[in-house]
C-alpha cells in the first residue's frame, strides 16, 4: 500500500523533529520554572501586599526533582540514539560517510594500521627519509636501546 505524499509528511515530521521538540520544552520549561516565575511571584506580592514575604519554590523541583531526572534521561537516549542514526547513514543531509572514517582501531593481534601520513615510528629522520621499522619489530621493553653504554664487568672480590 502506497502512503500518499501528505500521509508521508505528517509522519516525517513527528519522526524528525521528536527530539528537538523535547529539548525546547525542557529549556522553556526550566526558564519558566527558575527564571520567569520567581520574577513574577515576587512582582504579584510587592504589587498586592506592598512587601516580598516568601519565595518561589520551583515545581520541577518537588517530588525529589523526578522531572529532571526524566528529562534528562530521555534527552540522552535521544541523544544516543540519533548519533547511532548518523552513524548508520540515516539522513546525514545528503552527506555519505566512508566506510573507513572514524577509526583507525585494531584489536591486538589482528595487524597493525599505518595511515598513509605517518611514519612507523617516533624516530623518522625526517620529512623525506626513510621510514624506520614499526612498533611490531619493537623488543618488549619500552625503549628500544638502553639508554647509557652497558655496564662494565666487575671482578669478583
Amino acid at each position: 500500500m502506497q502512503k500518499s505524499k501528505i500521509q508521508e509528511k505528517k509522519e516525517d515530521w513527528m519522526n524528525s523533529k521528536w527530539r528537538p521538540a523535547m529539548g525546547w520544552m525542557y529549556m522553556a520549561v526550566c526558564v519558566m520554572d527558575f527564571v520567569a516565575f520567581p520574577i513574577l511571584w515576587s512582582l504579584l506580592q510587592s504589587l498586592s501586599h506592598g512587601q516580598v514575604t516568601s519565595q518561589w519554590q520551583p515545581l520541577t523541583l518537588q517530588g525529589a526533582g523526578l522531572f529532571h531526572i526524566a528529562m534528562g534521561g530521555v534527552l540522552g537516549l535521544a541523544a544516543y540514539g540519533r548519533t547511532q542514526e548518523k552513524m548508520a547513514g540515516a539522513n546525514n543531509g545528503g552527506i555519505q560517510i566512508p566506510s573507513g572514517a572514524g577509526t583507525t582501531y585494531v584489536p591486538p593481534g589482528q595487524g597493525l594500521v599505518n595511515v598513509s601520513n605517518q611514519s612507523g615510528s617516533f624516530g623518522n629522520p625526517g620529512f623525506g627519509g626513510a621510514p624506520t621499522p614499526s612498533f611490531a619489530s619493537a623488543p618488549s621493553a619500552f625503549g628500544a636501546k638502553p639508554l647509557g653504554p652497558p655496564p662494565a664487568v666487575q671482578p669478583l672480590l
